[in-house]
């Protein structure tokens, strides 16, 4: 099989090309960002170009058997990018591969699709209330992934939790650079909530159970997280004791807290969004049964497995990316006015 990955050069696309070129797989790269990882420079084949941009995305799929699609405007973009990223280049990608006859098209979509839920754990037919562009516009491409269903295409769906591992920065670079500061850790609520994660390596096994399952079984929707997480103090404490400085997690008042970082987001001042710290006091986890039960998943790693491998590759590459902020995962966020309140912990 020849693979073409739509987003390749961010956090997932890089994990998935390797994981796919360790299997002898052929790997095209999809990206509007460069692809600059030397360990694949000359093994992948990388074209530069937007999923909005229909002629070069038709020229990249032509010579390919299964599309991973995984491109998205992440959700620090414009409400307008996050929307014509999300719909129109999932149109793009999926009307091209049925022109060109690719059968099975893999859409990464996000739990964020079931938005502040009210129970738990989620299965994939519970209702969808995406919160803020980016989960209304990922509940919109599965929509349209569905009208391709109806066209006889093969389109798993896959909704992870929050991924992590090596070499994923974004939001979870402040928990790591305040636990390497030698600093306590600020939490929305008593962090007595069970926030599920997914390490990074685990998504791509899902991703290519899909890929590989018979195409009738595999052309449905599939929840994919850990299975062993605690609660959200207990498992973010592990960074912290491992950065062996005695400091702890400390919650504070969720309704306030969500206030002010409500104010502080409208004012450009916090990197926090919506969906972050409105959910990150509350109970997030889904149901990874149907992903057991049809593609054979079983993840390898707990929460706490998880964030300690990106915490230790976070300390061994610090000096490469001390000085960079963006709004990918690959780079930290800026951390706003929070780097001041971080004197205080």
């Amino acid at each position: 099989m020849r693979f073409l990955i739509t987003g390749g050069s961010g956090f997932l696309g890089i994990n998935l090309t390797r994981f796919l070129v360790n299997k002898g797989y052929d790997v095209t790269v999809y990206d509007i960002a460069e692809f600059n990882y030397p360990d694949m420079m000359g093994i992948v084949k990388s074209v530069k170009g937007d999923v909005r941009d229909r002629e070069t995305l038709k020229n990249a799929i032509k010579d390919v058997d299964i599309v991973i699609h995984g491109a998205a405007a992440l959700p620090l973009y414009s409400k307008e990018d996050i929307y014509s990223t999300s719909i129109e280049g999932t149109k793009n990608v999926l009307s091209l591969s049925m022109e060109k006859g690719i059968e099975r098209v893999i859409y990464i979509s996000s739990t964020a699709v079931y938005g502040i839920p009210d129970h738990h754990p989620l299965i994939e037919t519970d209702r969808l209330t995406g919160v803020g562009p980016y989960g209304e516009a990922k509940i919109k491409a599965e929509e349209i992934c569905n009208e391709y269903r109806k066209k006889r295409m093969v389109i798993p769906i896959i909704r992870p939790k929050s991924f992590i591992g090596p070499e994923r920065l974004g939001v979870f670079a402040l928990l790591y650079d305040w636990a390497s500061s030698g600093k306590n850790f600020p939490m929305i609520g008593n962090g007595k909530n069970r926030y599920q994660l997914l390490d990074v390596e685990d998504l791509c096994e899902a991703i290519y159970l899909s890929a590989i399952v018979d195409k009738v079984l595999c052309n449905d929707t599939f929840n994919i997280g850990a299975k062993d997480f605690t609660t959200m103090r207990e498992d973010y404490q592990a960074v912290l004791d491992e950065a062996g400085f005695g400091k702890r997690i400390i919650g504070f008042p969720a309704k306030l807290v969500v206030v002010a970082l409500k104010i502080l987001e409208a004012m450009k001042l916090s990197p926090l969004y919506e969906w972050v710290y409105e959910t990150a006091g509350k109970d997030s986890f889904v149901s990874i049964e149907k992903a057991q039960k049809i593609l054979g998943f079983n993840p390898k790693y707990s929460n706490k497995d998880a964030l300690l491998r990106n915490y230790k590759w976070y300390r061994e590459n610090k000096d490469k990316f001390e000085d960079k902020s963006g709004v990918t995962h690959r780079v930290p966020w800026s951390q706003g006015i929070l780097r001041l309140a971080k004197i205080f912990f």
